[in-house]
């Protein structure tokens, strides 16, 4: 399991001890038998006890505590997990930063250049759209991919 992944359960198990798996399951978009194998692992680290509620009428019931050291397990989890996400974010700033730099040195200072039709290059060349594809992103708890694809038409501007 990695931090992504252990942080986000403790977080909730944490904030709602009450959760059951399918809930968790959905919460963390998992399959409720990766959840199970999740919180299977924090229980035999000593990290989350489980308890039953006596009451309950619906004796599957159960309530997740997270122990001590699975709070001190939580605090750790959450700053290596904080100290990746902050890497992640210098990385991308300075690959922002250098593209807006090659953006600005491109000698039609828009940095859009299509082929159109006709064979000519340079901007609003051609009658035809330029289709941007949207990268599928990160989920910033987990680091799993989410979102579909979508193709973004964009009408090159005509000088």
């Amino acid at each position: 399991m990695d931090d992504g992944t252990r942080y986000q359960l403790l977080r909730l198990l944490e904030r709602n001890p009450a959760l059951t798996q399918r809930e968790l399951a959905r919460e963390l978009d998992f399959s409720l038998g990766k959840t199970n194998y999740c919180v299977r692992i924090l229980v035999e680290k000593g990290w989350v006890k489980l308890g039953n509620f006596r009451r309950s009428r619906n004796k599957a019931a159960y309530l997740y505590q997270l122990t001590p050291s699975g709070l001190a397990a939580k605090a750790r989890t959450t700053r290596r997990f904080l100290d990746r996400k902050l890497l992640e974010h210098e990385q991308l700033t300075r690959e922002i930063e250098q593209l807006r730099q090659e953006v600005a040195a491109r000698p039609d200072a828009g940095g859009h250049e299509s082929t159109g039709d006709d064979g000519q290059a340079g901007p609003g060349a051609g009658d035809e759209s330029t289709h941007l594809s949207r990268p599928r992103t990160a989920n910033a708890a987990t680091g799993r991919a989410q979102g579909a694809d979508a193709t973004v038409s964009v009408r090159p501007q005509r000088p």
